[in-house]
Formats: C-alpha cells, sequence, structure tokens
C-alpha cells in the first residue's frame, strides 16, 4: 500500500490510501476543532455544529432528503466529535464514489443551518447527554477527565453543559463554523478501491473552495501540575460501581509511548492481563476491567476503568492498588512483552485492514502530528520496547501523588475511597 500525501492550492491536506483487495472507498473528513478549543460560554458548540450538518443543504434541503440519498447508496456514514477533533465520513461502493463526494462536500460547504432545524436539535443534543449521564459506563471517563485535566478545558464534556445548549444563539454557530472550518485546518482523506489521480480530481472538484482561509486551530498546551491524589465521586444509587482510576500520560509525540500501550496491554488490555485475571477471574470482582490510554497534542493520561460489586469495593481497589505496586518494583516477565507485542501488532494489522479505520488512522495522524508513519513504522516501534523500558515507564506513569478516581454508584462519603488513594 502507497500512501500519497498532497496539498492542494488552497491548503487542505488529501490523504490517498489506495487498497487493492476491496470494491468500497471511505471518504473521512477530519476538521481541528473540539470541546478543547471551546471556552466555559460555548462548551458544546463543535459538538452541536457536527448535528447540524446532517439538517439539510441549498441542494438538499431537509435533513430527510440527504438521509434518502446517502441510503439509497447503501452508504455507510456517520459523524463524531472528540476533544480536539471533529469527523465526517461516507463509505460507499466504489461505484458511487463521484456521488458520494459529492454528497459530503454539499453538506460541508452547502448546509443550512436553518433556525427551526437548530432549535429541533437543541433537545435532540439534550437527550444525547441524559443518555450519557444515567449510563456510568460511559460518563464516568467524562469525571475522571474532569479531574485529571483539573483547570484545562480538556476537562470540558464534548457535548457541553445543558445551560449553553438550550442558550447558544445561530449567530455563535455560524461564527464559530466559519472561523475554524476552513482549509488549515482541514484533512482530507481517501481510502479504498480508488486511485491517487481520481482521488486527486475529486478533491479539486469538489473541496478546493472549502471554506474562507480563517485562522488556524491553536491550543493552549496543558502541562499537568497535580502533586495530590484528586477524587470525584458521582452518586447513583445503582447495584454495581463503575470507577475511573488514573494518572497523567504522555503526548502524541512522546517517545514513550508504545512503551505505555504495551504497559497498559499487559496490565488490562486484553482477557490475559494482569488486572482481568486477577480481579475477573481469581476474585470474581468484576464483570469487566481494562486499562485505556489517551492521547493529545500536549499531553495525556492512563486510566484503568471497571464495574466493581459495590459491597466489595474495598477490596477490589486494594488489589488494583498492589499489581500496580507490583508491576513499578518487580517489572514484567519476557514472555508478557512477548504476548503484549504480538497482540498490539495484530490488532493493528486486523484494524488496518478495514479502508475506513485505515483512512480514520492516517487523518488522525496527519490533522493531530502533521506526519504519517505507516504501519510497518509502528511495528518497528513495538519490536524495539523492552522489559526494562517498561519497568521504567511503570515508575514515571504510576505515581500515587497523582492518581485521580472517579466513582459513580451509592456513596455520598468520600472517606472510604480518600483512605483507599
Amino acid at each position: 500500500m502507497v500512501i500519497k500525501r498532497t496539498r492542494l492550492a488552497n491548503s487542505l491536506r488529501l490523504v490517498t490510501a489506495p487498497l487493492k483487495e476491496t470494491k468500497s472507498v471511505t471518504i473521512m473528513v477530519l476538521v481541528k476543532v473540539g470541546s478543547r478549543y471551546e471556552d466555559e460560554s460555548n462548551n458544546g458548540v463543535s459538538h452541536f455544529i457536527e448535528h447540524l450538518f446532517f439538517k439539510g443543504t441549498k441542494n438538499r434541503p431537509s435533513a430527510l432528503l440527504l438521509s434518502k440519498e446517502l441510503d439509497s447508496l447503501g452508504a455507510e456514514y456517520n459523524a463524531f466529535t472528540t476533544k480536539d477533533h471533529t469527523g465526517y465520513y461516507v463509505k460507499v461502493n466504489s461505484e458511487k464514489v463521484n456521488i458520494a463526494f459529492e454528497l459530503v462536500s454539499d453538506m460541508l460547504l452547502n448546509s443550512l443551518f436553518a433556525a427551526p432545524e437548530i432549535e429541533k436539535e437543541r433537545n435532540v443534543i439534550l437527550e444525547e447527554i441524559n443518555m450519557y449521564e444515567d449510563n456510568p459506563l460511559f460518563f464516568v471517563e467524562d469525571l475522571f477527565e474532569k479531574i485529571c485535566f483539573k483547570g484545562s478545558s480538556l476537562s470540558q464534556l464534548i457535548s457541553g453543559p445543558k445551560k449553553n445548549i438550550k442558550k447558544i444563539s445561530r449567530r455563535e454557530i455560524l461564527n464559530y463554523k466559519n472561523k475554524f472550518y476552513n482549509p488549515k485546518n482541514i484533512v482530507l482523506g481517501l481510502a479504498g478501491d480508488i486511485t491517487e489521480n481520481k482521488a486527486l480530481k475529486l478533491a479539486n472538484r469538489y473541496f478546493q473552495s472549502t471554506g474562507r482561509q480563517g485562522a488556524q486551530q491553536k491550543l493552549t498546551p496543558f502541562k499537568s501540575n497535580q502533586q495530590t491524589p484528586r477524587l470525584e465521586i458521582k452518586y447513583k444509587d445503582t447495584e454495581q460501581v463503575q470507577i475511573a482510576l488514573g494518572f497523567p500520560g504522555y503526548h502524541n509525540k512522546d517517545k514513550r509511548l508504545m512503551t505505555l500501550y504495551l504497559l497498559s496491554i499487559i496490565l488490562g488490555g486484553n482477557m490475559s492481563s494482569r488486572l482481568f485475571t486477577r480481579i475477573r477471574e481469581e476474585n470474581s470482582l468484576a464483570y469487566f476491567i481494562k486499562s485505556t490510554i489517551n492521547i493529545f497534542e500536549d499531553t495525556g493520561n492512563f486510566f484503568i476503568q471497571a464495574g466493581l460489586d459495590r459491597r466489595r469495593i474495598s477490596t477490589a481497589l486494594k488489589l488494583i492498588h498492589n499489581e500496580l505496586e507490583i508491576i513499578k518494583s518487580e517489572g514484567i516477565t519476557d514472555d508478557e512483552l512477548q504476548r503484549a507485542k504480538e497482540f498490539l501488532k495484530g490488532k493493528l494489522i486486523l484494524k488496518l485492514e478495514e479502508s475506513q479505520a485505515l483512512i480514520q488512522w492516517l487523518t488522525e495522524q496527519m490533522l493531530l502530528t502533521s506526519r504519517i508513519e505507516t504501519l510497518d513504522d509502528k511495528i518497528n516501534k513495538i519490536e524495539r520496547v523492552t522489559a526494562n523500558d517498561i519497568k521504567k515507564v511503570a515508575n514515571e506513569i504510576i505515581d500515587f501523588n497523582k492518581i485521580n478516581l472517579a466513582v459513580i454508584g451509592p456513596f455520598k462519603d468520600e472517606k472510604i475511597f480518600k483512605n483507599l488513594i
């Protein structure tokens, strides 16, 4: 696979990844805008805008007309908003790529943002917020990042608070969109049954006039100054307690990042990991437990999430704490390291066989790091990690003075958790 990168005359970046053994094409548009670029008064606007791009264009003046045409192509399509970028994608039979391209560009260039649709979508987003807040499995990570990134816009909810969604005006939405939806902030990607030449022709035809030459998105770098443990408890009368426990991590260009990924796999990345074995298999304290890494341009985090028996929460947290202490003091075995490497390589290879996952992986690299590492580059990095590297990173990351614990469950007294952390 040959990955091609091109910059159009209007500064928009194009990434093309032709795949021989597929009959589909995925069109991916990423915009460098998300909740971390918002302030308290407009937090939620990036996510609101994502919704509104599906609500009608000049050429297709209703949500129904737009969705009918996409559905008539047999397309898979959706959008997503994160803390640092927003994405839109359409995956189609490669014979329909010209029509799909025109549809995507129509949405991004000609959306109406009609006042009645904005008013209707307020309620949709409010219900989306309710859905997440009512589901502790989803919401506990938001609580964790609220305290982990305290003092930064990274602590804000992607959806924003309800009060903002209820009051934000059409003018504020359009001003924000017009400022940041411009070629300097956009990466366009195509992967699948398409040649580089055709991709370039379509990009020039449909995206050459993408927005005005506005501001390039810039961030205020976050640097953790945490020196003491932090705790956030949300009371909810549940049988199971959801917890997220973790520490500040590395940014997306840090040379230690691959080592942290492998550490995360060994601790809680699969069903043979240490935490899954100890907490679920040996002690029956959880149905699921996992460790996860989030990365951004300037920072990141590493955390463990679990759904735990509320009556044995102290036992579970002590066991998790012990496993973290053990990996710091004793490190890992060569067998664990090799299995983690093979697991990570296998997951990457399987994931990148699919055009949508591949182009999202490539365009996110381009948007957020301004460079692209290939699968071979990643595998080479994986292979170079040693057991000593893992132990060193474990001791750097797992600092109990900088621990953050978010809890959703039937608890009001913080004492039990403060003693544990």
